[in-house]
């Protein structure tokens, strides 16, 4: 049985040297069969938790995404980072007081984004963001939790793809405090390389959802660590698609020959092991 405390210790340590992959389930299920499969940490996703519950990415409430942290940071014997999106909050006293509670529910880290959601001001003005992310790093020391804090920069993936910016921010959000800087988005080896060499010797998170690099590749550019973000659920929801589709279109039936067996599958699930306690 591992400790909040000892799993905070663990993913700070990941962060230290080295590459690791942190792969994002949507449920426990997948958290613990992640957990088997050898990874040695798990972030959620914010895309793949709504679209389980039939919601498109970003409608989940503050309740609800405290309550998905709980079941997997207490379900999965790994440490575990939360994808707390823009933490439902616009102004810094709101940021602090919704990290203080996603910091009770036993995650070892968890991030901030600068995301507006609006199309024509992609990003959150800057002094706002940055005092954002101090706000966020200040609740992680009042908690006492030490939490891994993660500050992300949106703008590749919110049409305001500007390398220059990117790094200004992301700087930024490091000397506040961040533990852990990340721009998803970035696809060449000259950005990704440009944003570690800015923020060293901070890690850096890159979002792999496609096959563009491989782990070998961004390691040797200097990335501490890989998310896939909402890609495992894009695969899965993909193959259920295709399976079901198949039937209603064409009455067959053949996708269905590609499905994990059931003995096997089920056999992950028959015992629950009590490094999974909380």
């Amino acid at each position: 049985m591992t400790t909040q405390l000892q799993r905070k210790q663990e993913l700070h340590r990941l962060h230290q040297s080295g590459c690791f992959v942190l792969p994002n389930p949507w449920d426990l299920g997948g958290a613990r069969v992640l957990a088997q499969l050898g990874f040695q940490a798990l972030a959620t996703t914010s895309s793949g938790f709504a679209w389980s519950r039939g919601q498109s990415d970003n409608a989940s409430s503050l309740e609800e995404a405290l309550a998905h942290f709980r079941e997997i940071a207490e379900g999965a014997p790994l440490p575990v980072s939360a994808d707390f999106m823009d933490c439902f909050a616009v102004d810094p006293s709101g940021v602090e007081k919704n990290v203080l509670a996603a910091a009770a529910t036993g995650l070892a880290g968890l991030s901030i984004e600068d995301s507006t959601r609006d199309g024509a001001t992609p990003l959150l003005d800057f002094a706002l963001s940055v005092e954002r992310v101090h706000a966020a790093r200040s609740a992680t020391r009042q908690s006492d939790a030490d939490l891994v804090l993660t500050a992300r920069s949106e703008g590749f993936i919110r049409g305001a793809p500007d390398l220059d910016e990117t790094i200004r921010r992301l700087t930024a959000y490091a000397d506040a405090g961040a533990d852990c800087l990340y721009a998803p988005g970035l696809s060449t080896p000259e950005q990704i390389k440009a944003v570690v060499q800015a923020v060293a010797p901070k890690p850096v998170n890159v979002l792999v959802g496609s096959d563009f690099t491989t782990v070998a590749a961004l390691a040797d550019l200097g990335v501490r660590r890989i998310s896939v973000g909402g890609a495992l659920a894009r695969v899965a929801w993909g193959a259920f698609l295709a399976a079901a589709e198949e039937i209603v279109c064409h009455g067959t039936f053949s996708n269905l020959d590609g499905a994990t067996p059931f003995g096997p599958l089920d056999g992950r699930f028959g015992e629950t092991s009590d490094d999974g306690a909380a």
